[in-house]
């Protein structure tokens, strides 16, 4: 199986050390002020091959590159690691609407 992507760097083969499915590199939003200066854009990257040894259905696949997602931009709005954790744990417990 494999995750397919258009072409870009968000996504890369693997993670810089173990462990990691994905990583926020930016500057968050609830640490910007309007009087900055000009910043390099924020990058979310999504490493595939973690993911795809992990799941075990395309489904599977899918939700775990989705929940890597949701992960990544709790960070860019200025969540710590503890507090995305907890709110994943909130998240995982709400029935889909």
């Amino acid at each position: 199986m494999k995750l397919h992507y258009a072409a870009s760097r968000l996504v890369e083969q693997e993670p810089p050390r173990p462990g990691l499915l994905g990583l926020y590199q930016g500057r968050p939003l609830a640490s910007r002020s309007v009087f900055e200066g000009f910043a390099l854009p924020d990058k979310i990257t999504i490493y595939q091959g973690p993911h795809e040894r992990m799941a075990r259905t395309e489904a599977e696949l899918e939700q775990m590159v989705a929940d890597t997602l949701w992960h990544e931009i709790a960070h860019h709005f200025g969540m710590d690691e503890p507090t995305v954790r907890k709110a994943e744990r909130r998240r995982a417990k709400k029935p889909l609407r």
